[in-house]
């Protein structure tokens, strides 16, 4: 469990500094300011989960149900702020629901409720969809990136 909590420490730290990111956020920036770096993490959350079979063996559909699992298991380990929404996360799937646009939008709307009043779910969504593209491009770029950076290590 400590491998897999330095490892994500590693791939936060590499997400924040690449390029292809940065450029994600630019692109988001006018139109959403500030909120930019919360809306560029979760159009790559939509985006590998949309393509997630060619980045695992397994289908999403499986991991989420086994990280579920592991959640509950180790549920005693969790940070106080994640035990608040837990069982929320697992009874919606959203790891599941990331894959469709629908999903991703009911997500934004939880956020939005419960985290970032100023988000506008409608907003972020219908930019998605007129520039769905290129921003899928920059997604699966940083995707190709982030492994090939961390397949070495």
């Amino acid at each position: 469990m400590a491998f897999g909590i330095q490892l994500h420490r590693k791939i936060d730290h590499f997400t924040d500094t690449n390029e292809t990111v940065k450029e994600l956020k630019t692109l988001l920036r006018p139109e959403f300011g500030r909120y930019s770096g919360i809306i560029a993490d979760m159009y790559l959350d939509h985006f590998l989960a949309v393509h997630f079979r060619n980045y695992s063996k397994t289908s999403l559909h499986h991991f989420a149900f086994h990280f579920y699992v592991y959640a509950l298991l180790y549920y005693r380990h969790l940070p106080p702020r994640v035990k608040g929404f837990i069982f929320h996360f697992i009874f919606t799937n959203r790891l599941g629901k990331y894959a469709t646009t629908e999903g991703l939008k009911q997500s934004l709307e939880i956020m939005t409720y419960h985290k970032v009043p100023a988000l506008q779910p409608e907003k972020i969504i219908q930019f998605l969809e007129t520039n769905r593209q290129t921003i899928e491009n920059l997604c699966l770029t940083y995707f190709a990136e982030v492994i090939l950076h961390f397949q070495h290590k």
